[in-house]
This record gives C-alpha cells, sequence and structure tokens, in this order.
C-alpha cells in the first residue's frame, strides 16, 4: 500500500484465501512488508493469532532474511557489514521530494582532516547490512544480502550511499539531489543491448530470496528470481554457482 500503488496486495488477500481453501474462507493476513519495487518471499497467514507471532518475530529482529540484487560497480571489500544509521531528508532542489539518506556518527573535518564525532541526529535509526559478492562482469555484481535490521529503504542507501554501488534500476538513489533515471557504464548498456534514454523503464533488480522464521521449528521460504531479473543476469553474464 501507500501513494500511487494502483495494486496492493492487501486488496487481494480475501481473493487469496477463497482460491486456496473455499468461499468462506477468512481474508489472510499481512505479517510484514516489502517495498512496492522489490520482488520475492512474502508471508501471509491464514489466522490472526498466526499473523501476532510471526509480526513479533519480525519486529524483534528474529526472522532471518536474505535478498540478492544486482548492483553497479564492485563492492570494496567483496565482503563485509556496512553500519551507518539511516534517516529520512527532504531533498531541496527543483523538485523538493524526501529520501532515506545516511546519517554517519563521525565525518572528516575539511579543514584538517581529523576525524570529528557528529551530533547524533534524533530520528536517525541503527541500521545494518550484512553483504558478500556472489559473481561480477560487464560493471556489475550480484550480491548476497542480509539486513540484520529493518530500516525503510535500507539496501538500497547502504548500497548506493555506503558503498557506492547503487543497485540496477535504483533510480530514487542513483543520485542524490535529482529525480533522474540511473546512468548506466556503456558496457553495461551494450550487454543489456539498451540505450541510456530508456534505462528508466528498468526496474528495481532487488529481491527477497529467502526468509528463515523460528517457528517452534525452523521454516525456510525461498522464492526464485523473477523471469526478468534471470534475463539481466544472463545478458550481464553474472554465472552464480549454483546456490
Amino acid at each position: 500500500g501507500g501513494p500511487g500503488v494502483k495494486n496492493c496486495i492487501a486488496d487481494v488477500l480475501p481473493i487469496l484465501a477463497k482460491m486456496l481453501e473455499n468461499m468462506k474462507a477468512e481474508p489472510l493476513h499481512l505479517c510484514h512488508r516489502l517495498d512496492k519495487e522489490t520482488t520475492g518471499v512474502m508471508v501471509l497467514a491464514r489466522n490472526k493469532e498466526v499473523a501476532e507471532r510471526i509480526r513479533l518475530l519480525f519486529k524483534t529482529r528474529q526472522v532471518e532474511k536474505i535478498y540478492w540484487a544486482i548492483s553497479l560497480g564492485d563492492p570494496d571489500p567483496a565482503e563485509g557489514i556496512v553500519e551507518i544509521p539511516i534517516v529520512e531528508k527532504e531533498v531541496q532542489s527543483h523538485q523538493s521530494h524526501y529520501k532515506m539518506t545516511l546519517a554517519p556518527n563521525y565525518r572528516l573535518s575539511p579543514e584538517d582532516g581529523k576525524v570529528v564525532k557528529i551530533r547524533k541526529n534524533r530520528n536517525a535509526e541503527i541500521a545494518v547490512t550484512r553483504y558478500r559478492r556472489l559473481a561480477a562482469s560487464s560493471a556489475c555484481s550480484l550480491l548476497e544480502l542480509q539486513p540484520i535490521t529493518g530500516v525503510k529503504h535500507q539496501i538500497r542507501v547502504h548500497l548506493a550511499y555506503g558503498l557506492g554501488c547503487p543497485i540496477l534500476g535504483d533510480h530514487k538513489y542513483s543520485h542524490w539531489s535529482k529525480l533522474a533515471p540511473q546512468k548506466l557504464p556503456e558496457i553495461t548498456l551494450k550487454r543489456l543491448k539498451l540505450e541510456q534514454s530508456k534505462v528508466r523503464h528498468l526496474p528495481l533488480h532487488l529481491h527477497a530470496h529467502r526468509l528463515s522464521l523460528p517457528l517452534g521449528q525452523r521454516i525456510d521460504l525461498t522464492c526464485k528470481l523473477p523471469p526478468f531479473f534471470q534475463k539481466t543476469l544472463k545478458k550481464l553474464e553474472l554465472d552464480i554457482a549454483n546456490e
């Protein structure tokens, strides 16, 4: 749900329940959220009690989440943890808009290059993302990501502003001061058989690949990559060892 969302999953919960059970079925219950452009695993519960239990697991960070993303560029180092707080800010440009951004606790002083502690932003939230590179080719990387916290747009912001490797098709976080399509390197355009003027139609390549829920025994849920994501991997020659 949210502004400008035409097809919201909440609207189809009663229909999904009827398809799974019968015409008298109660609507299914949402247990968590995914960004509207993100593909992948979504957990729905058949009754309210289970939904509450699962929501609590998400809230208390007991759910292990693994995402896959194609990023522009190569994170350095190839594996690590990004731990930088995130805050929402208004971007002052000819078209004012809001974006999540980094709110680090330290910065380098422009005068003498010393490390200076910054006054904490009251609204900033702690954000931690684990990442590792699975493959690299055509000026892009395939990354496996594990968000330890659940801040809005966390993976997108940590990759774009923390590692300098925005997600392919993430037009919002590829620039700071403007709303414009992502700029792709020549080799990437060539492999994707795409002109820069058509890049704005490129979807966000971020996929919730696996969720692991500790409900009595662990329940592992995986969702295979959507066709557009698989095609992009082929075109960019990002070959994965059988994951």
